[in-house]
């Protein structure tokens, strides 16, 4: 059934969606606004549900505060591809796994990016493994989906909005839903 994988979702976010991470709004929040600047902008409907779960996997054993409390990287684009992928499929779960090599790359290509980067972001990047070096960067920007990581990695920089009030996870029930993969819906 469809709704089963949307209501495992929800029910992360609902157990862990408050949580804070290192940023001045919460997980949930987050989630919500960058999904918000992917609707705003025209996207596809599978990366508007990318910017809403990308960090899903920050919310699974903890990872969202492995960097601050605990210095290391919980690899949280793995964790969220690998439950994403089998769900939706790469449209949407490959964008998410690629987001912090987007972040990478960016930091490697633009000398003013890493600056403009939230102080959690800065701290993560360097567990991350800090900039890509030229070959990576050149590996990277011919991936598939390198366009799709840099557009989700630009939303997820620009939703950490204090005061922003949007549309809430209900909204995007039907959207989920409609992108569940057909095989993870009839298992």
């Amino acid at each position: 059934m469809a709704t089963a994988p949307i209501d495992m979702i929800f029910g992360l976010f609902e157990r862990h969606g408050q949580d804070a991470y290192g940023e001045d709004i919460s997980q949930l929040q987050h989630a919500l606004q960058c999904a918000e600047l992917a609707r705003r902008d025209g996207a596809a409907p599978a990366i508007i549900a990318a910017a809403l779960l990308h960090d899903v996997g920050q919310l699974i054993d903890d990872a969202g505060h492995a960097a601050e409390r605990h210095g290391r990287d919980a690899r949280h684009e793995a964790i969220g591809y690998d439950i994403l992928s089998r769900m939706f499929g790469d449209d949407l779960a490959m964008p998410v796994r690629l987001h912090v090599d987007a972040k990478r790359y960016l930091c490697a290509v633009d000398a003013a990016y890493q600056g403009q980067l939230s102080r959690a972001s800065t701290i993560s990047l360097a567990l991350q493994g800090g900039p890509m070096d030229p070959a990576e960067a050149e590996a990277f920007a011919n991936h598939r989906y390198f366009a799709a990581a840099i557009r989700l990695r630009r939303y997820d920089d620009d939703g950490k909005r204090p005061d922003w009030a949007v549309p809430d996870l209900t909204s995007y029930r039907d959207l989920l839903t409609g992108l569940v993969q057909r095989s993870f819906a009839r298992a």
